[in-house]
């Protein structure tokens, strides 16, 4: 089966006014089309080396978190096995404590007084925004899968500062609406909103598990958001409440 490799192509934000144009990357995807694969079927994906390690990495950290687990891996972590603690975080823990652990874990793999250093190189401004928003999609293509920028308005602005997740990998090999909205949506809204002092909104789609993330906006609060109402996945998620119209992991 061809795998084929992507170039990731777009220009550094020196000025505000530099020419954008739609950067898009495909994610180590091992489908003959080159895209993700329907909703229903699980996309698959050929990991390279720097993939796995980012895996490993992020599951060695979680794993002191998560409940043990026989045969627990060792060495190198696939996204399966990287998938599989995070389910064994969750596991005990209320909505809020899933939340902590994944700032704990995101504030160990900066240095000393990174958060403070990103603030002064990122305040929060269009060019910030739109900043992060390009560095996004070469950089988190391994936990999210293909994304690309796009354009949004954020107070009344257009900007490039938004990136359309196509197939959210995480959501689509967790099947459930509690992690995603736990162990990745709040956290990171929090963490980059409130650690970095750049606001950020992601909105997942549960129809279809694309994602979108706004650089630059403002995360509403949990109750007002609509995830806080999406029921769960009865049929894919292990941990389904099928008799609740909410899922519970979201619930107040």
């Amino acid at each position: 089966m061809e795998l084929g490799l992507h170039t990731i192509s777009f220009r550094p934000p020196l000025t505000p006014s530099y020419n954008r144009n739609i950067r898009l990357i495909r994610c180590g995807i091992a489908e003959p089309s080159g895209v993700p694969a329907p909703m229903g079927q699980k996309t698959r994906y050929k990991d390279g080396f720097f993939e796995k390690a980012f895996m490993t990495l992020f599951a060695r950290k979680m794993e002191k978190f998560a409940s043990a687990k026989d045969g627990a891996a060792k060495g190198w972590y696939d996204y399966e096995s990287f998938v599989d603690v995070s389910k064994r975080v969750v596991q005990g823990r209320s909505r809020k404590e899933q939340q902590e652990v994944v700032r704990e874990v995101l504030l160990s793999m900066l240095p000393p007084g990174a958060p403070a250093q990103f603030r002064k190189l990122f305040p929060p401004t269009k060019w910030a925004a739109e900043f992060n928003a390009a560095i996004t999609v070469p950089f988190f293509y391994w936990l999210v899968g293909p994304s690309e920028v796009i354009e949004v308005e954020v107070n009344g602005v257009k900007q490039q500062s938004g990136v359309l997740i196509k197939k959210c990998r995480y959501l689509e090999n967790s099947g459930c609406v509690g992690m995603c909205v736990n162990m990745c949506k709040i956290p990171t809204q929090d963490f980059f909103t409130n650690e970095f002092g750049l606001p950020l909104t992601m909105n997942p789609n549960f129809e279809d598990m694309s994602c979108e993330m706004v650089y630059g906006q403002a995360p509403p609060p949990l109750e007002l958001d609509l995830v806080s109402k999406q029921a769960c996945y009865a049929e894919i998620c292990t941990m389904a409440n099928k008799n609740s119209t909410v899922c519970p992991k979201v619930q107040f």
